[in-house]
């Protein structure tokens, strides 16, 4: 009888995790900036998490699984999501960032990694009735390559790479770090996704409002945080 239960049970592991993350990232940035974002269906099993030239960024999660996100931008991705997402946002285009290196840039970069980051917590909560939570999303202008480090004990780490394309096919990377776990379905539930995209942006704004900017890491602040890193 276990055997058989084991062999019919429905289990969702690291590579389904990542699917659902991925699959976060197409979903929000899609609509954010109205153009097309895929990504490969190669994944690659990386030893370490980093950060990368041009724009790293990064956010921690805990809970029923413990982890972290990293997102890496060229210059030329970075410039294409931003004035895709502005004008979508109705900016005309004379007034936007002419670089990557603009604060704004790296806001609003921020904000859309807190809203691909909310979609997958959502999802987690719903398909996998578990809850994780995360820190607020902290963004590097790169020159260099920073390696990170889950700040919590993981006992099997899994770390993997998936490479994005957007509708200039630019790329960008995202990394996974967790730590090794599965999901056993244990009796069905209703799982349904009952927020829409848009509605995914616009409870994240809804819930920034007041809060116009995420704190970036500035200029001043990199050597502390490189520091904090163990840098």
């Amino acid at each position: 009888m276990a055997n058989t239960w084991q062999e019919s049970a429905v289990v969702y592991g690291t590579e389904d995790l990542l699917t659902s993350l991925c699959n976060s990232v197409t979903r929000v940035l899609s609509v954010a900036t109205q153009s097309q974002i895929h990504y490969s269906g190669m994944v690659q099993r990386i030893t370490k998490t980093c950060l990368k030239p041009d724009i790293g960024c990064f956010v921690l999660f805990d809970g029923g699984f413990s982890g972290l996100v990293v997102l890496n931008f060229s210059a030329a991705t970075a410039m294409e999501l931003y004035e895709n997402y502005m004008v979508n946002m109705g900016m005309p285009k004379s007034e936007l960032a002419s670089a990557h290196t603009s604060d704004e840039v790296s806001n609003i970069m921020g904000e859309l990694m807190n809203q691909i980051v909310g979609d997958f917590t959502g999802k987690v909560r719903r398909e996998l009735q578990t809850n994780i939570t995360q820190n607020q999303p902290k963004m590097l202008v790169l020159n260099k390559q920073v390696v990170l480090s889950v700040d919590t004990q993981l006992d099997k780490p899994e770390s993997r790479r998936v490479t994005f394309y957007t509708s200039k096919n630019n790329i960008f990377y995202l990394e996974l770090a967790i730590d090794r776990t599965e999901f056993i379905k244990l009796h069905d539930f209703d799982a349904n996704d009952d927020l829409s995209p848009d509605e995914v942006i616009a409870q994240a704004q809804a819930e920034s409002e007041g809060h116009s900017t995420l704190p970036i890491i500035e200029a001043g602040d990199q050597d502390a945080l490189l520091k904090s890193l163990g840098l």
